[in-house]
């Protein structure tokens, strides 16, 4: 259970101002259907995080235990400071076509906005320095959720009021912290 509430909290937290999140908010001012822009983040997030799940289950049992520990750290690490820049979102996933509609268009959005990004990255660390994938993903797509759904629902004014540098500087904290844990964890 501690896996699955890490991993809520390190995602959700990482998630905060990141251009998925922004992403939610130009979504849902456009086609203005919470339901398949909800289900498309979703179902995009599943399938994201269980890749990342996998590569991260994959990592943890061909690498050496001491190797992982100091991958991890470093890992973690890195993602203290990259959580400390702000995201934007890219023209193109800004302007993508409508054709298939609400739920394809933001589960395409989503899941390519997502690959390679923080939360994915995350993903694989935590699996890796846990050894729960289940837990973990549905954890971090927990966190995702608990992040972007406010973003769908409210808007921009959330936005405008949450204190997204502290918000920043606590999640740059969190994954700090797992950092330098996973230095010692075996030891």
């Amino acid at each position: 259970m501690y896996e699955f509430l890490v991993s809520i909290g390190i995602v959700a937290l990482a998630e905060i101002g990141d251009k998925t999140q922004l992403l939610a908010f130009v979504l849902a001012a456009r086609f203005r259907k919470t339901r398949p822009i909800v289900l498309g983040i979703l179902c995009a997030t599943l399938l994201n995080h269980g890749l990342a799940g996998a590569v991260g289950a994959l990592a943890a049992w061909l690498i050496d235990a001491g190797i992982l520990r100091w991958l991890l750290g470093l890992s973690f690490l890195a993602m203290a400071v990259w959580i400390l820049v702000p995201d934007s979102i890219d023209e193109d996933e800004e302007t993508v076509t409508t054709r298939h509609g609400v739920f394809v268009t933001t589960f395409i959005c989503f899941f390519l906005a997502e690959m390679g990004d923080k939360t994915q990255i995350a993903t694989v660390a935590l699996v890796a320095q846990f050894s729960t994938p289940f837990l973990v993903v549905a954890g971090t797509t927990l966190g995702m959720l608990l992040a972007d759904l406010p973003a769908v629902f409210v808007g921009e004014r959330l936005g405008e009021k949450l204190p997204l540098k502290a918000i920043r500087i606590v999640a740059a904290l969190l994954f700090a912290a797992l950092g330098v844990a996973a230095f010692f964890v075996g030891t």
